[in-house]
């Protein structure tokens, strides 16, 4: 059986990762052989956010300590890990995307040399708007957010995929399938 490819995708805050994740679960179809990995998140669960698995920081280090994570980062204050189910899933040919960290990406790349990053692109002046709007930070933690994503154009490997979101979500998730399902 054909092994499974991991999907990395990454973007700043606000370029719309949960929308488009969102989108592709809901639109994959049964040839795609499509997860969609969810996270182990230090952070309560809510309508709002992704469908992750909310832990406790002690849960989350008993978890890590127990190797039951494939991968984990600690971003934005938070803990974040991906379940060591992600091998099952693509020694069994699944296709497997991860709501990735941009940061974590060099030792991703390390873990699995053949994943495909995505990068979720979006204007800066429609970047900043969109988590204005959003409203959970003041202007000098966004400040800090664009500083840090400009530090990080450089962790991209060569064969990238971009999609673009400055439009709308239905058409970054068509970039994402049309990209999938010529692989």
């Amino acid at each position: 059986m054909k092994k499974g490819q991991v999907f990395f995708i990454v973007g700043a805050s606000g370029s719309g990762k949960d929308s488009i994740l969102r989108a592709i679960r809901e639109e994959a179809q049964r040839e795609d052989r499509l997860i969609v990995a969810h996270r182990y998140i230090t952070r309560a669960a809510s309508d709002q956010n992704e469908n992750h698995i909310s832990l406790t920081e002690e849960e989350f280090v008993q978890r890590r300590k127990a190797n039951c994570f494939v991968m984990h980062w600690h971003a934005n204050r938070l803990h974040y890990g991906i379940g060591t189910e992600l091998n099952t899933w693509i020694n069994s040919g699944m296709n497997v995307v991860v709501n990735g960290s941009r940061e974590y990406l060099p030792r991703a790349l390390e873990l699995f040399p053949e994943l495909i990053t995505i990068n979720i692109e979006v204007p800066s002046h429609l970047l900043k708007e969109r988590l204005i709007k959003r409203g959970r930070e003041s202007l000098e933690e966004l400040e800090a957010r664009f500083s840090r994503s400009a530090s990080l154009v450089d962790v991209f490997p060569e064969n990238t995929q971009i999609l673009d979101n400055s439009e709308s979500v239905a058409i970054a998730t068509k970039q994402f399938f049309d990209f999938l399902r010529e692989k």
